[in-house]
């Protein structure tokens, strides 16, 4: 009976039958004054302890934010942070960009002379310059409400010692042969050196007596102009300085250009976070936000536009026709994606206008195939869209989008992955790497704050810079070097790299309605999306939407890794479905030309904020798919 009870039980989840009531592996949360999830359950406890001391959801965020980066959750403090904000007395969402830019010297040529296809996945080479520290002081100075000392205090306490978890502290063995090429990276990693577990254990106090000081420094900047009468705004904004322009900036380009580095004091002076608006769509009455085409946002705006054209809930969640329809619309965002984005702020202007135009999602969506896959799907032309000429068409020849199907390649990053391939060998360090990816911080709060953050960069291994403590960010890697790839994400000194970082809300009768977020480089946008529509279309809980089966496609190019050009080549047709989709299924899309992989995790760990304003209270949702914890009261 048990047996029978359990296959009726995974026959319901991979066929949709997800209806209210439907069990999980995690419960959900509830709360109405205030929300904090993240990648760590010690990150979130920071967040709780903002809330409590009577801080916003950005006060919140900004904890949870810097507790992740000492808590090296697959980020640190000198890589990137990328963030939506609703203001409730604005009743606007906020853009804010802090991606760190490509540092003096960076040049195509450079990397060309080294031997490179793209930048480095790691080493100094690797590194933009750091972005979230001043991420955290724009928006805690602008939005926020307590001092950069009460926020950063639990990131001290943890940089002071704190006990590691299982999952970082063998990260670091692991990557140890790479660790000890960095001598201030080596002193912080390994602390038993010469042993034969050179990395900490599992619940050993982690101490980064460097990090605390360079944290020290921040406040102490901020504490003294405290007591020459500054305003709050100010005083973080006179850390903020310290660290771009101080004596931290002058160790962090010392240490990094010791190593190899290009990043000088004058990129770290110029460079400031950006508030931008952020690109928006209309899905089905839902009005849903994502960050510029410096990210790969706009693509999940482009699937839903491509989506609307079709009755995707008579296909049934996770049928083979809405397996194809989904997986094909993807497959052209992604097309548009990998050509089209680019840094706003330098030229050539990107066609994010005719991108997201409803006609051209129209035009987009009548090459959907209901029958088979279409593994050559490339670029679109939505030039016309916004009223000009498309200057890439030779460009788009040259292109040819020759696709490969060796099979040699695991297309997922494993350095930022949440994906597996069954028929590869599984051992305790694949394993590992399942829950790996960036970091997500959701906060939401009874005032109306809300708060979604995807940061990342500096992941271990990182190479720190100097005696700051710092990791510096390995983000370079998803430049192009060849214009015929993607004609506005060529690498430039100064320019923001187009990268997969995503956080996501939704607007639904002018009201929060959604914050969610996700970890898994270019798998992030497509579980993204498929959340949503879990919530839209079928009527899931944040954690029943969080924990369903999703599809994961590799046809498209690759933004992370590899140092060959046939290392991010698309691999049409590849598809991941989780382990317990029916044989029905599974025949049915090879029929239609796919090529399956199955996982038993098929999404990073989602984490997302739904507004239930018929009982003016929250649902959250943590996948149980990685470390990810969320607190709420």
């Amino acid at each position: 009976m048990r047996k029978l009870l359990s296959s009726l039980l995974a026959l319901a989840i991979v066929s949709g039958v997800l209806a209210q009531g439907q069990a999980t592996q995690k419960p959900p949360l509830h709360g109405n004054h205030w929300m904090a999830i993240t990648g760590k359950p010690l990150a979130a406890t920071a967040g709780a302890m903002i809330f409590n001391k009577g801080g916003n959801a950005v006060d919140a965020a900004c904890a949870m934010l810097a507790a992740t980066c000492t808590m090296w959750d697959v980020l640190s403090w000198g890589g990137e942070t990328q963030a939506l904000i609703y203001h409730p007395k604005l009743k606007k969402v906020i853009a804010i960009n802090a991606m760190g830019v490509a540092p003096t010297g960076a040049t195509p040529e450079f990397f060309k002379s080294k031997g490179y296809a793209f930048p480095p996945e790691y080493g100094p080479l690797a590194a933009t310059t750091p972005g979230t520290p001043g991420g955290i002081c724009y928006m805690l100075a602008e939005y926020g409400t307590m001092s950069l000392k009460e926020v950063l205090a639990p990131a001290m306490e943890m940089a002071a010692g704190y006990p590691i978890d299982a999952q970082t502290a063998n990260s670091i063995e692991r990557q140890k042969d790479r660790i000890k090429q960095w001598p201030y990276s080596k002193a912080v990693f390994l602390p038993h050196l010469g042993e034969k577990r050179e990395a900490p254990e599992a619940g050993e106090i982690f101490v980064q007596k460097e990090l605390l000081a360079t944290l020290t420094k921040m406040v102490e900047a901020e504490q003294q102009a405290l007591k020459q009468k500054k305003t709050r705004k100010q005083a973080i904004y006179a850390a903020y300085d310290r660290f771009y322009k101080g004596d931290i900036a002058k160790e962090f380009v010392r240490g990094c250009q010791e190593q190899g580095g290009l990043i000088t004091m004058e990129d770290l002076a110029k460079w400031k976070p950006i508030e931008e608006a952020p690109l928006a769509t209309n899905y089905k009455g839902i009005d849903v936000y994502k960050l510029q085409q410096w990210t790969q946002g706009p693509m999940l705006l482009q699937s839903l536009n491509i989506l609307e054209n079709f009755d995707l809930k008579s296909m049934g969640y996770n049928s083979p026709k809405y397996i194809n329809t989904v997986y094909q619309s993807m497959s052209l965002a992604f097309a548009d994606r990998d050509f089209y984005y680019g840094d706003p702020y330098f030229p050539p202007v990107e066609p994010i206008k005719g991108l997201l135009n409803k006609d051209y999602a129209k035009q987009r969506a009548a090459l959907i195939n209901a029958e088979k896959n279409d593994p050559n799907m490339g670029p679109g032309d939505p030039y016309p869209y916004e009223g000009r000429t498309n200057p890439y068409t030779d460009l788009l020849k040259q292109r040819g989008f020759t696709p490969s199907n060796d099979g040699k390649r695991n297309f997922v990053p494993s350095h930022d992955s949440t994906t597996m391939a069954m028929s590869l060998v599984i051992d305790e360090a694949y394993k590992d790497r399942l829950t790996r990816g960036t970091t997500s911080v959701e906060a939401a709060d009874k005032d109306g704050w809300v708060v979604s953050i995807t940061p990342s960069g500096g992941w271990i291994p990182a190479c720190i810079a100097g005696n700051t403590g710092v990791g510096m960010s390995q983000r370079m890697q998803s430049f192009v070097l060849d214009s015929t790839l993607n004609p506005f994400n060529v690498v430039a000194p100064g320019k923001r790299p187009r990268v997969t970082l995503t956080p996501s809300l939704a607007m639904k009768d002018g009201k929060p309605y959604l914050s969610f977020a996700v970890q898994g480089g270019d798998t992030q946008d497509q579980n993204l999306l498929q959340f949503f529509l879990n919530v839209v279309e079928f009527g899931m809980t944040p954690q029943q939407a969080a924990e369903a089966a999703n599809i994961n496609t590799n046809q498209l190019w690759l933004s992370l890794g590899g140092s060959k050009m046939d290392d991010r080549k698309p691999r049409p047709g590849s598809i991941l479905l989780d382990n317990r989709t029916s044989n029905d299924v599974r025949e049915a899309l090879k029929k239609m030309g796919y090529n399956i992989q199955l996982g038993n995790r098929t999404s990073g760990p989602i984490n997302a904020i739904l507004f239930d304003w018929k009982h003016n209270s929250f649902w959250g949702g943590s996948s149980h798919n990685g470390e990810d914890y969320g607190i709420a009261w």
